[in-house]
């Protein structure tokens, strides 16, 4: 994947997301829609599936500038062979991590939201920008998404999205 379909991807994706977003009530925008992954007691909204998106833009630009210095992108490789007990150890960690992220933007605005989102993306933005076409080839070891490459993986912000708008629109909880 070239730079320019990697920004075209990223611009589209956001947009579509935004374009949803902007066309809901603050009442739909953090409607309950589906259960925490951490915290039974909580629940998860429009709102939250979206800021949870540039949680993960933030560590995968995080991820690509270590494997680009040289050192390990991912801490733990994804992709690994683990028994069935450590891969829960480890996503329980993942969900404290993102509903700690959810928590800290519940009940700001959609505004709010996609400022902390922009500024995000135009991290990675500019990161794809300064990057070379051998760096947005070469495979972060253990990344399991994607094609595994920096590029890949840095397309797979919009799709990441549009997963989750599909939990969300999917998994209303108050039907």
């Amino acid at each position: 994947m070239n730079r320019i379909e990697i920004e075209i991807e990223l611009n589209e994706g956001r947009a579509n997301i935004l374009r949803a977003l902007s066309q809901m009530s603050e009442e739909e925008l953090n409607r309950p829609r589906t259960a925490s992954e951490h915290d039974p007691e909580k629940t998860w909204s429009f709102a939250d599936h979206f800021i949870h998106t540039t949680l993960i833009e933030r560590r995968w630009n995080n991820m690509f500038r270590a494997h680009i210095a040289g050192k390990p992108g991912m801490a733990e490789p994804l992709n690994t062979e683990r028994t069935e007990e450590d891969r829960a150890k480890l996503m329980a960690g993942v969900h404290q991590w993102t509903e700690q992220w959810a928590d800290s933007h519940r009940g700001k605005t959609l505004l709010e939201l996609a400022n902390v989102g922009l500024a995000t993306r135009a991290e990675t933005l500019k990161l794809l920008s300064e990057l070379t076409d051998e760096q947005l080839e070469s495979v972060i070891p253990g990344a399991p998404w994607a094609d595994g490459t920096v590029g890949g993986i840095m397309a797979r912000n919009s799709g990441h999205g549009e997963m989750h708008f599909g939990y969300a629109r999917e998994g209303e909880l108050n039907k």
